[in-house]
């Protein structure tokens, strides 16, 4: 994010079954939270083996909104996605 300081910021915190699990997704969300976007940022950091945090700042109400639909919505695919292989430790996931 260029330019303004972000006028919004949001923490969402994501525990998984595993620690196993919580890598994959962190490894599938690490490329998408590394870019660079005109009004938004994000940082993934991992608060134990098991969680991640997703630290979302924003230049805008605009900007926030789409952020977190966009990474919320790449978390559920991933989950769904463990889920449909069969990866050990994950679970069926529930529709948004």
């Amino acid at each position: 994010m260029n330019g303004a300081p972000p006028a919004w910021t949001a923490t969402v915190r994501v525990r998984f079954p595993d620690a196993a699990l919580a890598g994959w997704v962190s490894r599938a969300l690490a490329p998408e939270a590394a870019r660079e976007v005109p009004r938004a940022r994000a940082e993934l950091r991992s608060l134990r083996a098991d969680t991640l945090e997703l630290a979302i700042a924003a230049r805008d109400v605009g900007a926030m909104r789409a952020a977190l639909n966009t990474y919320l919505g790449w978390v559920h695919l991933s989950l769904a996605t463990a889920a449909a292989s069969g990866r050990p430790g994950s679970r069926t996931v529930p529709k948004p």
